[in-house]
């Protein structure tokens, strides 16, 4: 299945109709979420955005979406096979040699991670310490701000302005200031790491049947950066 078929499946359709059966021979799932455990800092953060990220590609999409959130050691190679990582936390980033090996391994093979600084600031311990192990892994500049005119604004939803803000920086939290961009790491063109200082995790962290009171579902971006994720 070529990526133009599989947006189609994503989209659904009768051509996505027509392309479900191999999809589903394929494999159970289109999509797992899967949490990075790491051995410092605290990794289990925003422990109910998963299945708000969750109900809304199921809402959303034609996907396959396994309806658990997967924790997986980022030293364990079944991380590997995941379709889309998630690392997030407040404290201190700081690889051991197994959760470095891996972390490559997967960006480079055409892995997707989602990173998100729970402190929403440029100068903490979480953004300062991880900002660092990317330049030891994928060089100084490998993290770039990302223009509003990426891919992954336009890959379902669009957001001409780029990333949506949370209501953590219009509150002033954090270091007092609204990231109007997020960075990232391309391995041969395509984005590999997300990086976000804007705490989506903790904007998406609610009890998924509270969506109904908001006047605009939130998680329209968690469904844009799955789907990047799995058709860049």
């Amino acid at each position: 299945m070529n990526r133009a078929q599989f947006l189609k499946l994503v989209l659904g359709g009768a051509a996505g109709a027509a392309l479900a059966p191999l999809a589903r021979a394929a494999a159970p799932y289109d999509f797992w979420f899967t949490r990075l455990k790491y051995d410092s800092g605290d990794w289990d953060v925003d422990q109910r955005m998963p299945a708000n990220m969750i109900t809304s590609l199921i809402d959303y999409t034609s996907l396959r979406v396994d309806p658990k959130e997967h924790v997986v050691a980022l030293a364990d190679p079944k991380m590997l096979l995941a379709p889309f990582c998630y690392l997030a936390g407040h404290k201190l980033v700081e690889f051991n040699p197994a959760e470095r090996r891996n972390f490559e391994q997967y960006v480079r093979n055409g892995g997707f991670v989602f990173v998100d600084d729970c402190n929403h600031d440029i100068d903490g311990l979480f953004a300062t310490s991880f900002e660092r192990q990317m330049a030891s892994i994928f060089g100084a500049s490998a993290l770039k701000k990302l223009p509003n005119s990426h891919g992954i604004y336009r890959s379902f939803f669009t957001f001409k302005d780029g990333p949506p803000a949370t209501g953590l920086e219009l509150n002033g939290w954090g270091d007092d200031l609204v990231h109007d961009y997020l960075k990232g790491i391309d391995v041969n063109g395509r984005l590999g790491v997300l990086y976000s200082n804007k705490d989506y995790g903790c904007e998406w962290d609610y009890d998924w049947r509270n969506k109904r009171w908001l006047a605009e579902d939130n998680t329209k971006f968690a469904v844009n950066i799955a789907i990047y994720a799995l058709t860049a």
